[in-house]
């Protein structure tokens, strides 16, 4: 993060933006989030604004392949007046997005971003990433980066609202803050122990504020005290209005509704640099339109053979790229795999790992139908890619999904999804029509193995019965545009509306 000068751009110049997050592809990523803060920053800065990423050096992060280079120690004081020495390391990421990585070996020399290796989340994540937004508070005061706009991620960094009621640095004597929650079922909760480190008084420790089940519930601050609050999807934004998708911050979020100029839903875009089925890398063939078909075939037979199953141009083959997560629905599909086989003709791809119990379930169904199922445990970025192409399905059954990505490259590589009618699916997957011919996917209403079960009878029927459908739908799918340059524009309207005149002070925001 290089040097800059410290004068408000509200009066001038471009808007700068601050992204202060604890996953940045392709350097750390567990899910959406990490896509997000790779490609919103990367929009934002081909529309003008000079927005840049502050992220955690983490152990698992390759130097020498990513290309960082140290820049310099940083001194950084915390709540309770201690100061920790960390490093300094920057990249250029995709996009020409300034990065700056803080390295403490203590905190974050570890395995795994949020979790120790058994999967338990480490019970010092609330200083953790604490430390990562001070240190980042510190960075643009030593680097004279007065940031007008901070914008957070989910729990690992909504604590920076707060920490900016009680200590504002000069960088960001303006500074507004912007919340964006990616999934409302990670609170962050945290030992209540942790407040002197943040420096954040007694008075925050209450169920209005900070408190919840005797912890720190740090989305809920960050909910809170932000000066915004946005959702990655539209639907999304209504469904945690009330329970149970609110995850009990209902009350919370419906009063942060009340002003919709800061409350919004905003549909994340993907980033058709990397998802491009006409010059990507990891495919056999490329394809698009206006005649994807040839291309996609051999996409589709080199996939076949790849992952053992039988190699058969004209068996629907469906693809999963997923967290194997009670979240992604996919308790929904095991009981089902051996009644579809029996009834229709089809095969299932599978890529993804996380629950012990539906890592085994999927090895056992690919045991069962070598033919028919493969399940790769783990995750690979190219088979990504591939499965993406070769399938003519994408079966996302979320519970509940924010936004979602995956659908979004299935439709771009003409992969028709089957998606649970929620948050994002819900946005972005047009329902097929059997009587015109319309429509980019399938969608059920009811999170069911009975509902699921019929979409895919339904899916494969139409594969069979009405292939002029099929192929149709599959050139509107590919047609569909979800970029991020449309989304990084709603958020620079957003982001203008909370601009603060140079001669003004931020409103009070402590309880």
């Amino acid at each position: 993060m290089d040097s800059t000068s410290s004068s408000n751009s509200v009066a001038g110049g471009a808007l700068r933006v601050l992204f202060v997050a604890s996953e940045c592809a392709p350097y750390a990523k567990c899910g959406g989030l990490g896509d997000v803060v790779a490609s919103l920053p990367k929009a934002l800065r081909q529309l003008g604004a000079d927005a840049r990423v502050v992220l955690p050096l983490y152990a698992g992060i390759d130097r020498e392949q990513f290309g960082l280079h140290p820049a310099g120690p940083l001194a950084v004081m915390v709540g309770t007046g201690e100061r920790f020495s960390c490093e300094v390391w920057e990249a250029t990421a995709p996009g020409g997005v300034p990065v700056a990585f803080i390295a403490h070996e203590s905190f974050f020399g570890r395995a795994g971003i949020y979790n120790d290796p058994g999967g338990e989340g480490y019970s010092d994540n609330a200083e953790r990433f604490g430390l990562l937004c001070f240190a980042a508070m510190a960075l643009c005061e030593a680097r004279g980066f007065a940031p007008d706009i901070a914008h957070v991620h989910d729990w690992p960094t909504a604590i920076l609202p707060a920490l900016l009621t009680v200590r504002r640095p000069a960088a960001f004597a303006h500074t507004r803050t912007v919340l964006t929650i990616h999934n409302e079922a990670y609170q962050g909760y945290s030992p209540a122990s942790a407040l002197p480190f943040l420096g954040l008084p007694s008075s925050f420790f209450v169920p209005d504020v900070l408190e919840a089940y005797g912890q720190l519930d740090l989305l809920k601050g960050g909910i809170v005290l932000a000066d915004a609050v946005t959702t990655v999807s539209p639907t999304y934004a209504r469904e945690i209005l009330a329970e149970p998708a609110a995850c009990g911050l209902a009350a919370q979020l419906a009063a942060r509704a009340r002003d919709p100029a800061r409350f919004r839903g905003i549909l994340n875009g993907a980033d058709y640099d990397i998802w491009n089925p006409a010059a990507d890398p990891a495919l056999p063939a490329a394809f698009d339109l206006p005649d994807p078909d040839p291309g996609k075939l051999a996409c589709k037979l080199d996939l076949q053979r790849a992952l053992g199953l039988a190699p058969a141009a004209s068996t629907p083959l469906y693809g999963i790229v997923c967290r194997l997560t009670p979240q992604k629905g996919m308790a929904l599909l095991i009981d089902l795999l051996d009644p579809l086989l029996a009834e229709m003709r089809l095969q299932l791809a599978l890529l993804g790992n996380g629950d012990p119990d539906l890592e085994n379930a999927f090895r056992d169904a690919a045991h069962r139908h070598p033919h028919a199922i493969a399940a790769h445990i783990g995750y690979s970025d190219a088979l990504a890619h591939r499965i993406q192409a070769g399938s003519d399905f994408f079966l996302m059954p979320s519970l509940f999904e924010p936004c979602g990505l995956a659908q979004l490259y299935a439709l771009r590589y003409g992969t028709l999804p089957i998606v649970h009618a929620t948050g994002g699916l819900a946005d972005t997957i047009e329902q097929y029509d059997e009587t015109t011919g319309d429509g980019t996917g399938f969608k059920f209403d009811n999170p069911a193995p009975c509902a699921l079960h019929d979409a895919i009878g339904w899916a494969n029927s139409t594969y069979f019965d009405r292939p002029a459908h099929f192929a149709a739908m599959r050139r509107r799918a590919m047609a569909r545009r979800f970029d991020w340059a449309t989304a990084a524009r709603h958020y620079l309207d957003l982001y203008r509306t909370l601009l603060v005149p140079p001669a003004t002070t931020p409103r009070p925001l402590a309880p």
